[in-house]
């Protein structure tokens, strides 16, 4: 019997635990270690930032979906990885070993890399829930006392996406309480144009967002570097393309939400041939880490270099379909290897991406996510709005049920020409 450990159980990590589940029967030990018993649905925040959803709308207790699935769950968290001895040690000073490990943790939120940045200082975010719920507050408060709003992306950033989302729902949200007028928005950016999103574009989205923001009202400012957040001002300087500043910027505003750059979590920082400078986990092809192979990793927490040299240094997203690819391969190359066989599955990473603007949005589909690419489209429109409020409600139900990838889902994807995989090879053994 193996023992496999999946480390996180955000949208990477419990769908990993549930297709490790499904591949390798009930004759293997699977356990999972997160800090908290509660899966949250990222992709809601921006909205259960305006009050459009609850917390409880888009939060799942994981104890009683893992025991159904016959998977051990640690919510006690992580202190250390120890790939040398293939042991875990635990918050709570307790250790746990393992065979196999894969590493879902997400990122750690680098905001003490800039002065008075973050939610404890003058900032909002909807990177995590917490976070949400506090930037909800601070809304009610912008209600009541309208004035300037800064939002987007500071330099290190690898998730731009949530950053546009959340400017075009703030954008309705405000509309909507008849304040807009009241309340001038600026767009703020390391991205080297609007619409680049750590991947040079998808399709046509530099024309579509910035079309967009000038339809909403929201200025920009690109190749942004921030100094610092102080005063209710946000101070950052635009850099040419060689790098020197060519302006300086002094921003006021009442309600400021910048998404930060990521690093690996404590855990796994530091730990030589295991991470890169920044923490992530480096891995291979087939999502394995080349000094220690029985360590996989999935997610944000991958080390993937940029795309190309930016003037602001922009990280690559991880989105989640692409998430979703490193798992299905992770689940066939660890079955491989408890079968005494060798890895052979490579995620496509494939993009699928639906950017809600509260009453529309712009959708895209980048494969593989990295260019050069085969299929390079996007488009916008109000069925997006109505298409990201199902997937939520769709993914939840995933969740909920303890489902990796339902029959349908399977079918769907193969109707549209999307696969999760890169064609296999298969020995005339198998």
């Amino acid at each position: 019997m193996s023992h496999i450990i999946v480390l996180g159980a955000g949208l990477g990590g419990t769908i990993m635990a549930y297709e490790l589940r499904d591949r390798l029967g009930l004759e293997h030990k699977i356990s999972v270690i997160n800090k908290g018993g509660t899966y949250s649905f990222v992709p809601s925040n921006p909205w259960v930032a305006v009050g459009w959803r609850d917390r409880e709308d888009v939060e799942i207790d994981l104890a009683p979906v893992f025991a159904k699935r016959h998977i051990g769950f640690y919510p006690q968290g992580a202190k250390r990885v120890d790939p040398q001895a293939k042991r875990i040690e635990l918050l709570d000073e307790t250790t746990l070993d393992y065979d196999y490990l894969v590493i879902a943790t997400g990122p750690e939120l680098a905001f003490d890399e800039i002065e008075g940045f973050g939610p404890q200082q003058q900032t909002q975010s909807v990177c995590f829930v917490d976070h949400a719920v506090s930037a909800k507050s601070a809304f009610d408060r912008l209600l009541a006392n309208p004035g300037p709003v800064v939002i987007g992306a500071v330099q290190g950033a690898s998730c731009f996406g949530p950053a546009y989302e959340f400017a075009f729902i703030l954008d309705k949200a405000l509309r909507d309480a008849k304040i807009r007028d009241r309340v001038p928005m600026t767009f703020v950016t390391s991205e080297p144009y609007i619409g680049h999103l750590g991947l040079d574009g998808v399709g046509d989205t530099k024309g579509l967002l910035e079309s967009e923001m000038r339809q909403h009202h929201i200025k920009w400012v690109c190749n942004a570097k921030v100094e610092k957040f102080a005063d209710g001002k946000v101070y950052a300087a635009e850099m040419g393309d060689d790098g020197t500043a060519v302006r300086q910027h002094e921003i006021p505003f009442s309600y400021a939400m910048m998404l930060p750059a990521f690093r690996g979590v404590a855990a796994v920082r530091g730990i030589e041939g295991l991470t890169n400078p920044r923490g992530f986990i480096l891995a291979d092809k087939y999502q394995r880490n080349p000094t220690f192979p029985e360590v996989f990793s999935i997610g944000v927490c991958v080390a993937i270099p940029p795309v190309g040299k930016t003037p602001v240094p922009v990280g690559v997203p991880k989105t989640g379909f692409m998430i979703e690819s490193m798992v299905t391969a992770t689940a066939h190359n660890i079955a491989n290897l408890v079968a005494g066989k060798q890895p052979q599955a490579e995620a496509t990473w494939n993009a699928i991406c639906l950017a809600d603007f509260g009453d529309g949005g712009v959708a895209f589909v980048a494969q593989p996510q990295i260019p050069p690419r085969n299929v390079n489209w996007a488009a916008s429109g109000k069925w997006v709005h109505t298409a990201k409020v199902g997937f939520e409600k769709y993914f939840l139900h995933k969740i909920r049920s303890g489902t990796s990838e339902p029959f349908y889902e399977k079918l769907a994807l193969q109707v549209l020409g999307i696969d999760k995989l890169k064609a296999i090879k298969l020995d005339k053994t198998e």
